[in-house]
Order: structure tokens, then C-alpha cells, then sequence
């Protein structure tokens, strides 16, 4: 497959990257910085900044977006340590969004995060006590960042959050998926690798079974 995807230097972009690439698709990877990129024939790097109102801007990624069978957004708006995290997070994937129905682009697969899952009916990670504060502002942009995807009726959108703790790790392609509950093993930790978490972003993909839906996924 044609894919486009955005934040590709990031974390979790860095771990989708090379697992699209294994798998034999094309990728056009969009970063701020593209010099860290590896040189692979799968590969075209294109430099770009998400976020703003500069209608430039959205063109350009609209052009970069044209054609492609799908786009996979791991947009970080600067890292924890932005100021501005929250504000720039939902104008980054305002205009990741505005830009993929502008290009007509089959599907949309957003690199989500755990915040919004939920302990108990009603009740999110996000609002439980004890919380870290660090991550409290991307938490609640990402949440935001689900609600206006769920109001979308033009996108074909898929939302990936992950288990409670993504860390680096192993590939082992073995792990649980679930919807909007977090999955906690017996001893009640919520964990999964970045890599698998790639595996199970790049399944989605090949074979689409949460159209317009967040899933989620843990060991």
C-alpha cells in the first residue's frame, strides 16, 4: 500500500515506520525534521510543520496526502515538555483531518493515546486520582482529539489507543485487543511494546475491522 505517515521520527512513528516498511509498503514519512530518516527504496522523506491556520500549510499537506491509500497520524506537538501542548496537539490533528478529507484519502489511522480508556463505566483514566501531570494536557488533547473524530461523518477514521505503559520492547505479535475498556493482565498491569503496538496499528490497516472506532490493545 501507498501510505502517508505522519510524526514518522517520533516514539511510536519510528516503530510504525519500520514495521510498514518490513511489510512491503510505500511510505511517505512527514516529520519536522526528516534527517534522522533511514534510507530504505520504500521510503520518501518529506519535511513539513502540522499545525496553524496557515492555509499553506494545509495544502501542502493536503498535496502530500493525494493519492495515497491511507494516512497514519503519530502527530507530537513538540513533546511533554511543550507549554502549549494541548492547544497545539488539536490544531495539529484539526488540520491532519481538515487536510485528509481536502486530499480524499480512504482512511485515517490515529496513533491514540490511553488517557480516554475506561476503568469502570463513566470513568476514564484520565479522571482517576494520581494521575501524572506531566501528562495530563496531551491526555485530555488526545481525548478532545477522539470526540470530534466520533462527530465525523466524511472521514473513515480509526482511533489505536494503547495499554496504560507503552514501552520499548519486543515484537512478539501476540497480545489482547479490546474497545474503549483498558485491558489489564491478572496482576492488574496495562502494558504493550511500541513494537507490537505497531504490529497491531499495521493489521489495522491491511485489515480493516474497526471502521470509524478506537480499540485498544495489551498484554
Amino acid at each position: 500500500m501507498n501510505i502517508v505517515l505522519i510524526g514518522a521520527t517520533g516514539y511510536v512513528g519510528r516503530a510504525v515506520l519500520e514495521e510498514a516498511l518490513n511489510r512491503g509498503h510505500r511510505v511517505t514519512a512527514v516529520a519536522r525534521n526528516t534527517d534522522s530518516l533511514p534510507a530504505h527504496a520504500g521510503l520518501t522523506a518529506r519535511a513539513a510543520t502540522i499545525g496553524g491556520d496557515d492555509p499553506a500549510a494545509l495544502a501542502a499537506l493536503a498535496a502530500t496526502l493525494r493519492g495515497a491509500d491511507a494516512a497514519i497520524a503519530s502527530f507530537n506537538a513538540g513533546g511533554w515538555q511543550n507549554p502549549n501542548l494541548g492547544a497545539d496537539t488539536v490544531a495539529g490533528y484539526a488540520q491532519i483531518v481538515a487536510a485528509a478529507k481536502q486530499a480524499g484519502v480512504p482512511r485515517l489511522l490515529v496513533v491514540g493515546g490511553a488517557g480516554s480508556l475506561e476503568v469502570a463505566p463513566g470513568q476514564q483514566v484520565l479522571d482517576q486520582p494520581g494521575f501524572p501531570d506531566e501528562y495530563r494536557a496531551g491526555a485530555e488533547a488526545m481525548r478532545s482529539v477522539l470526540k470530534t473524530l466520533r462527530e465525523e461523518r466524511e472521514l473513515d477514521w480509526t482511533f489505536l489507543s494503547p495499554a496504560a505503559h507503552l514501552v520499548p520492547g519486543e515484537r512478539t505479535g501476540r497480545f489482547r485487543l479490546g474497545g474503549d475498556q483498558l485491558l489489564v493482565d491478572a496482576a492488574g498491569e496495562s502494558t504493550i511494546s511500541v513494537q507490537d503496538y505497531a504490529v497491531a496499528l499495521i493489521d489495522e490497516l491491511e485489515q480493516p475491522a474497526h471502521s470509524r472506532k478506537r480499540f485498544t490493545l495489551a498484554y
